[in-house]
């Protein structure tokens, strides 16, 4: 059957890329006989086997379902939408976001902080602040829809990034974290020239503001349904929320507030789940209420235009996924705000194998129990799939919990929504403000650019909600959106980071040919039937943008291909890069890149810790390498402990390990002094990043790292 196919289709595909991934681990060292080499194997093979087994389980497991039942609930029932209650458990979230935003955003001094929290936070804090980065705002409307039509059909989109969990874990994310860019258009500069960083600078900020514009406009859908405001005016309050607590603290305010809205995030998803499951009378009814159609991992290949799986794996698993952890620069800055690139990779690999699981669970929930309580003839058939998660969690919630519901949907919007403006604001401080016309600014006038930036990004995503109120559903506003814009990229700094032959030249040809191809497509769209796999043309009438709704999904093959013949063919017939811009910036140089990150020679290697007391020196802030890190001197005793020198990395923090690394700074060491006791001396600037004013007398925790 065509949709059995499916399940072969994404694993044979998905599994070339893992094993091109491995092919680069095993080269650089990663994956080899040793212990270490060993263990990585492990850990990576464990998503792919789990993955397989998840997916085989559903596609082919013999399952069993009960007859729909007719509706036997009361027809005049009206959905009450929120109680007053309800509403004020929203305010006061909102409120309380504002708070918790601006309070620890008060430490910002430079655009390091700014963008990247000093680049001190431990995994598990970069983790929950990804998770509820990735389910945004559109994520609870949009999969509610999908799994209430095709059911566990909706997990795709979460449940395909370990097809690039290897290139992500050994390739990119060392070569990003000791590289230490300050966004993807500058690590183009660095690779090829200026030229190409411009291209990719405007491709970037129209994927970003264009992402700004959907989630605005999701949230706007959602309090048009839920209090009937007109959807301009919803997207307008809210965004301006955002934009207050983001201008006012940046990345720390992001990942502070992340933190505390990725947690609401799954823990509201899950009392659904929990609600609907006991309604039902417990999981096993829960199960048979749903048709077998709907415990499909692919629930068709090619048939429904609406939600192939072809189309689905080619935009959301291999173009999207890759642009979202590789290419986007909010999830970027994340990585490098993580205070060592073990904690990245951690971060990386929890969200992959734990988190994502989870949340496919979590933004699905409304629409399976809403399909559940359809088929026990709880609520009747003649539903809107696009309200399902809000009458599923209506039936089932109290005053309160509803509530509740409502702030996560908040929470959901904001925690996308402050991410993108972040990340829009670095792109145009650091590669066209400070490039283009204020190459000498300093860092006052960086950070008043920066919250300007933020400021302008939030009134672009208003502007663009209108654009997208075109689409029929928010799943196509965003499919089409992703697809028309990402393969260019995707392909440009693949072939970038791991094609050390890939030319400057090459690069350019890439961006702008494979956007012109796409562009072409938009208005004729028929060039896409050769790479379409079946997927049939559909309706979509004669407007402006009807060519964008037209292969929505399968537009992302198109363009990934495109992209690829455009940069291989170009890369053949022109002149290699010289090995001096490889350095540190392609795979296989990690070691340069570490070079280049702390001043001195270094590498990967598992660093040990202990406790020391600090000593305050009274000199000027000296540093190291051009990741700025501070010079200290430490003793003879730490230095031992530690088994550290002069030129070593060392990061030191409050030792309150559930701050999560808010207190803490990244070190080099300068010289190693006598004296019996571990010490270690720190100006008075470093200083105050790592020792607050009631904690003066106390030991900190120095780890070294590289």
């Amino acid at each position: 059957m065509l949709f059995n196919m499916m399940f072969f289709y994404q694993f044979t595909l998905g599994g070339i890329v893992f094993g091109t991934g491995l092919y680069f681990a095993h080269r650089q060292g990663y994956l080899n006989l040793s212990r270490i080499g060993l263990r990585n194997l492990l850990l990576i093979l464990i998503p792919l086997f789990f993955y397989l087994v998840l997916q085989g389980y559903l596609q082919f497991g013999e399952f069993s379902s009960v007859a729909p039942a007719p509706f036997h609930g009361n027809p005049d029932r009206q959905p009450i939408l929120g109680a007053p209650v309800d509403y004020g458990i929203m305010v006061f979230y909102f409120i309380m976001i504002l708070a918790i935003g601006t309070y620890f955003g008060r430490r910002q001094k430079t655009v390091k902080d700014f963008f990247f929290g000093g680049q001190r936070f431990s995994w598990w804090l970069i983790t929950f602040s990804l998770i509820a980065t990735t389910v945004g705002s559109y994520s609870f409307v949009k999969y509610s829809r999908v799994a209430y039509a095709y059911g566990f059909g909706s997990s795709q989109t979460y449940l395909n990034d370990w097809i690039w969990l290897p290139l992500l874990l050994f390739g990119w994310l060392p070569i990003l974290y000791f590289s230490r860019v300050t966004s993807i258009p500058e690590y183009f500069e660095r690779r090829f020239d200026r030229r190409v960083r411009k291209w990719v600078t405007v491709f970037i900020l129209i994927y970003l503001v264009g992402y700004v514009g959907v989630n605005l406009f999701t949230m706007g859908k959602v309090l048009n349904i839920l209090l009937g405001w007109p959807i301009l005016t919803a997207a307008i309050l809210v965004a301006s929320i955002s934009a207050i607590y983001v201008t006012a603290g940046g990345q720390t305010s992001v990942i502070m507030t992340d933190l505390f809205q990725g947690l609401m995030l799954l823990a509201t998803g899950i009392i659904i789940l929990f609600l609907g499951i006991d309604y039902l009378g417990g999981l096993e009814s829960f199960w048979h209420h749903l048709p077998r159609t709907h415990k499909l991992a692919f629930p068709n290949f090619n048939e429904d235009p609406s939600f192939p799986s072809v189309g689905i794996f080619w935009q959301d698993g291999m173009a999207n996924t890759a642009m979202f952890y590789f290419l986007n620069q909010g999830v970027i800055m994340r990585f490098l705000s993580a205070k060592s690139l073990q904690d990245g990779r951690k971060a990386v690999f929890t969200v992959v194998l734990v988190l994502m699981p989870i949340a496919a669970c979590v933004v699905a929930s409304g629409g399976w129990m809403a399909k559940a309580l359809v088929q026990g003839g709880f609520l009747p058939a003649t539903i809107k799939a696009d309200e399902a998660f809000f009458i599923a969690a209506d039936f089932l919630s109290r005053p309160g919990i509803f509530g509740l519901i409502l702030a996560t949907m908040t929470a959901a919007l904001m925690s996308t929504v402050d991410t993108l403006i972040t990340a829009v604001a670095a792109i145009v401080v650091n590669d066209v403000y400070q490039p283009l016309f204020n190459p000498g600014a300093n860092e006052k006038q960086l950070l008043k650019m920066a919250r300007i930036s933020s400021v302008s990004v939030t009134l672009l995503g208003i502007l663009l909600v209108p654009l997208f109120m075109s689409f029929k559903t928010i799943y196509a506003a965003h499919g089409a959106f992703t697809a028309a814009v990402t393969p260019p990229l995707v392909i440009a700094l693949m072939f970038s980071v791991f094609w050390k032959r890939f030319t400057r030249q090459a690069a350019l040809f890439t961006l702008a040919g494979g956007m012109g191809a796409i562009v072409f497509s938009l208005f004729v769209p028929e060039v896409i039937i050769p790479f379409s796999n079946g997927v049939p043309m559909q309706e979509t009438g004669t407007g402006i943008f009807a060519g964008m709704k037209q292969f929505k999904f399968m537009r992302a093959f198109y363009g990934l291909s495109v992209s690829a013949v455009i940069g291989i063919v170009v890369t053949l017939f022109t002149k290699p890069e010289s090995s001096d811009r490889q350095k540190g910036l392609v795979w296989g140089t990690v070691k340069d890149a570490i070079l280049h990150y702390k001043g001195s020679a270094g590498a990967e290697a598992a660093g040990r810790k202990t406790l020391a007391c600090p000593q305050l020196v009274d000199r000027c802030l000296e540093t190291a390498g051009t990741g700025n890190l501070a010079l200290v001197d430490i003793s003879t005793s730490l230095a031992r402990e530690l088994e550290a020198g002069p030129g070593d990395l060392l990061y030191i923090s409050d030792r309150r390990w559930w701050l999560g690394g808010l207190y803490s700074a990244h070190t080099v060491i300068r010289a190693v002094f006598d004296e019996s006791k571990k010490v270690i001396e720190i100006d008075r600037e470093t200083s105050q990043a790592v020792i607050t004013k009631k904690r003066v007398d106390r030991e900190l925790l120095v780890e070294k790292l590289y």
